[in-house]
């Protein structure tokens, strides 16, 4: 879109012309074009000063020209930083018309913008930890801190109560936070600029007070200035010297720290001198010029030549009297121990705002980042660096938040269970649902830094073992475990009153040791899963004790092995009838097809042994009778009318509460049938076992295994024979 406008041409013509100045390589045509979409983006806003919103993101854009000179594509960000949240123009088209980084650095500040809407703002250091946390890519920041600036600096047309709460957040978060990034500046005008909004009596009587005493202050500086300048000269020196008077905020901190007046504050000057000469002994020698010429305050003496700070600033502090008894602080240093200062962590933050947890990796992060501020007019490559650069600090934890704003600290890959149980332990057991960022969500979706979360508790809601598949915290897991014990004792002890009571009824009685054996020969390993088994119905209490009562009934229905089941069929359907010239002959069943009623069988002749019964398709048989066809008898299990014979089931499936009160159902209700016997073990989420049922043809048991198979829970049912059970 071409700019016509005289007034919009100003403006993109004063922006191009910070962006020549500041910026190494800049993309004029890309500049011109997020400043078209802004405008249009924004034309028919107005903010609270009765202004056009677009100004707001042009002068963002302008600081970031300006103050925080990095790239263009931090220029055309910051353009752009409010038409996503404000307007209908999506990231999509963002990342379509500009490029993908320009969309999640425009996201990257929205979402930024989202964490202190309406919110109390408390722990400031996790809010820092949480910004660094959510930001990929460190142009957020900076882009943040201009949206930040500009609006401090247009503060006055908002409400009251509005200018204090953000005014509090600058100081408490930005300040800071801008000045680990060694924007000194903008550290120093994000202070005076709160303190202006949070204390304005303060504010307004200390500014009355500096600038009543600008010109007396210019005027004594220049006096003070003036002997050393002097002196140094006369030596030869080569040197800049320079001096000025502390930002309002650090004159007021002083007068809080000290319970003093602003007159009694002297040390309101600090002048400083570089020499270009990188010999430190220079700095002693200018020492004791100075020395000569005020008297200095031994005990605020500091020399970090000699002993440099564990960041290698070095320098030379010195206070001395000035004229009137005024104290001036002096600063000595080489032209390289100022450079390296000045690329390094200020020593105004680690050592002044006693903060006690040093990191040394964001040192050495912030020292990359002030050296890549200072020098982006002059390397070029700094785009490269950038262009890969990716933020890896505090991501082992996330921050998230309440509704009512209140921050919590999790650990990385954290659920809304484990935040849950953070804000109380009932919350956690009555969890039954969570919204993040005002959408409901699965209970095992991973939070992300900065997602503020409402959870949905219902009474009826209870802790399942699932949950601990996916939670994160100690506090979570301990919670859950300790009500599932809690629930595991108590189904114990109704399942022993079941299992008692279900024992006087029948007048029976078990002492310790063949309670023992019983539980072992039900395959528990012990007791309070034998209990436990009885309250998830998953073996039936009247069986056990009546199969006690019967020790041929308990050795048929308890470790069905294929042999006694293949025994107890046979019996059950009367053996086999030969026919023929060999009807009565003695016969036995062949091991190694192991026939069993309702199974197409045929005998075979052998020698000295005897008829041996099989299967028409076990494949002996079929080999034999190639050979010797004239062996083959034909053989019939019994039949007749009401004639039944046993068949054996093996099953599979998931041990679900009242699976076996399904599966007897299953049977039962289909032609009546009668099960012979049941035996069924469960083995963690899964049961296992086979059932011996009475049926009248092979059509009966095909058509009880679909009917079986047609349960969700049972992933199983076969023909119980000797290869299945191998």
């Amino acid at each position: 879109m071409e700019i016509t406008n005289p007034k919009h041409k100003k403006m993109i013509d004063d922006l191009l012309e910070a962006c020549r100045i500041n910026l190494p390589a800049y993309n004029s045509v890309l500049i011109k074009k997020a400043f078209a979409l802004a405008y249009q983006a924004h034309k028919n806003d107005f903010r609270a000063s009765g202004e056009p919103y677009f100004y707001h993101p042009y002068q963002v854009a302008l600081i970031v020209a300006n103050e925080i000179p990095l790239d263009d594509v931090s220029v055309v960000s910051a353009l752009l930083h409010d038409v996503v949240e404000d307007t209908d123009i999506s990231l999509d088209f963002i990342d379509k018309e500009f490029n993908k980084v320009i969309a999640e650095i425009v996201d990257g500040v929205t979402k930024i913008g989202g964490v202190f809407k309406g919110q109390e703002i408390t722990q400031a250091e996790n809010y820092r930890k949480m910004l660094l946390s959510m930001v990929k890519d460190v142009r957020v920041i900076l882009v943040k801190f201009a949206d930040r600036l500009h609006n401090m600096r247009t503060l006055d047309f908002i409400p009251p109560n509005k200018q204090r709460r953000i005014a509090k957040e600058t100081l408490e978060i930005y300040a800071p936070f801008a000045n680990r990034f060694g924007l000194g500046q903008v550290k120093w005008e994000l202070e005076d600029l709160s303190f202006k909004y949070l204390n304005k009596e303060a504010y307004n009587e200390l500014a009355r007070k500096v600038k009543s005493k600008r010109k007396e202050r210019e005027a004594y500086l220049n006096n003070f200035i003036g002997p050393i300048a002097e002196k140094l000269l006369e030596h030869g020196l080569k040197f800049e010297i320079g001096g000025r008077a502390k930002h309002l905020y650090s004159i007021y901190k002083k007068m809080i720290k000290l319970n003093t007046t602003f007159e009694n504050i002297y040390d309101l000057f600090a002048v400083r001198i570089i020499l270009e000469n990188d010999d430190p002994n220079e700095c002693y020698y200018v020492l004791g010029i100075i020395n000569q010429l005020y008297k200095a305050i031994q005990d605020r003496f500091k020399d970090y030549i000699s002993i440099p700070k564990k960041n290698n600033y070095q320098s030379i502090h010195n206070t001395v009297i000035g004229p009137g008894g005024r104290l001036i602080e002096i600063q000595i240093r080489t032209r390289k121990m100022h450079e390296i200062a000045e690329r390094g962590v200020a020593a105004h933050w680690k050592y002044k705002e006693s903060i006690h947890t040093k990191d040394q990796d964001l040192e050495e992060w912030v020292n990359w980042i002030r050296d890549v501020f200072q020098n982006a007019s002059k390397d070029e490559a700094t785009q490269e660096i950038l262009a890969s650069f990716k933020l890896n600090l505090y991501q082992d934890e996330i921050y998230v938040f309440t509704p009512k704003g209140d921050l919590k600290r999790l650990p990385i890959n954290s659920t809304p269970v484990d935040f849950a149980f953070e804000i109380h332990s009932k919350v956690g057991y009555q969890c039954i649902g969570a919204k993040v960022n005002g959408k409901i969500v699965p209970l095992d979706t991973k939070l992300n830094s900065g997602d503020q979360l409402e959870i949905i508790t219902s009474k009826n809601q209870h802790p399942n073992k699932n949950w601990l598949r996916f939670v994160q915290t100690h506090k979570a897991k301990q919670n859950i475990r300790k009500y599932l014990k809690k629930e595991e004792d108590k189904a114990v002890e109704a399942g022993k009153e079941i299992w008692e009571k279900k024992l006087k009824k029948a007048k029976k009685v078990f002492d310790a040791d063949d309670f023992n054996k019983l539980v072992r020969k039900l395959k528990f390993e012990n007791y309070q899963q034998f209990y436990k088994a009885v309250i998830d119905e998953k073996i039936n209490p009247d069986e056990i004790i009546n199969q006690t009562e019967d020790k041929s009934e308990k050795d048929d229905g308890q470790d069905l092995s294929f042999d006694k089941f293949a025994n107890i069929a046979r019996s059950s359907a009367g053996g086999v009838v030969v026919e023929g010239d060999h009807k009565g002959f003695e016969y036995k069943y062949a091991k190694c097809c192991n026939p069993i009623p309702g199974d197409p069988i045929i005998g075979f002749v052998i020698i000295g042994e005897g008829i041996k019964i099989h299967r028409k398709d076990c494949k002996n048989l079929i080999s034999m009778a190639q050979n010797s066809p004239e062996k083959l008898v034909t053989a019939n299990w019994p039949r007749g009318n009401g004639t039944y014979f046993v068949a054996g089931l093996s099953i599979k499936g998931e041990d679900a509460p009242g699976i076996l009160n399904d599966i007897s159902n299953s049977i039962t209700s289909f032609k009546n049938t009668n099960i012979k016997s049941i035996n069924i073990n469960a083995n963690d989420s899964l049961f296992y076992g086979t059932i011996a049922v009475l049926v009248n043809d092979l059509d009966h048991l095909n058509r009880l295994i679909e009917r079986l198979k047609k349960n969700k829970f049972i992933y199983s049912v076969e023909r119980f024979d000797a290869e299945s059970s191998n």
